[in-house]
């Protein structure tokens, strides 16, 4: 899916269900952070919630009814490489794929929390991260034990081109027009299975 020398973006989430925000927040890491692809991984679950998501297979049909661009891939990579942590399939698709650079993306809700994930250091010591500020985060993000500790390794927004090029750790932060839908939400209406 991937040759050496390309920049791809990692997207990675429970996807439960995939809604415009995702589309949304993809585009913009494309023309933000200079990437050649963006994959969205659909993970079996996340260590961090306590229900279960809906069944992957109905997950990652919906992703692709939502999502359909040139640059972007549907996977379920997690699931098939039998990895639970974001660390260990990072680590996993960076001896898949060597000489592929790689980009972790996340909204500024999961920076305010990075310090909760299992080897979260070694994510921001091992891949660039772009943060794309998304409704209800930005305050909470900046001021995160994460953004505090890799303070000095902060590739401001409007360089975010430099991320795809830079080596670990650094990160950057940008604000993107906002799309105010949410999984949780579309769940509550009644709009998805729960």
């Amino acid at each position: 899916m991937a040759r050496p020398g390309q920049v791809i973006g990692l997207l990675g989430g429970s996807f439960d269900p995939a809604h415009r925000g995702h589309v949304h927040i993809t585009r913009e890491a494309l023309k933000r952070f200079g990437l050649d692809q963006v994959w969205w991984m659909v993970s079996p679950g996340n260590p961090l919630k306590t229900r279960g998501p809906a069944p992957i297979s109905q997950r990652v049909e919906r992703a692709h009814e939502v999502m359909q661009h040139p640059k972007v891939r549907i996977t379920a990579v997690e699931a098939l490489l039998g990895t639970r942590y974001t660390a260990e399939t990072l680590a996993a698709i960076q001896g898949v794929y060597p000489g592929v650079r790689f980009v972790w993306l996340m909204g500024a809700d999961n920076l305010a929390q990075l310090h909760r994930w299992q080897d979260w250091h070694w994510i921001m010591e091992h891949v660039p991260v772009g943060v794309l500020a998304r409704p209800g985060g930005r305050i909470a993000a900046r001021v995160s034990p994460a953004a505090k500790l890799y303070a000095p390794y902060r590739i401001p927004g409007r360089m975010g081109q430099l991320l795809a090029r830079a080596d670990a750790p650094a990160w950057s932060f940008v604000n993107v027009p906002m799309v105010e839908q949410s999984s949780s939400a579309i769940r509550a209406e009644g709009g998805w299975p729960s």
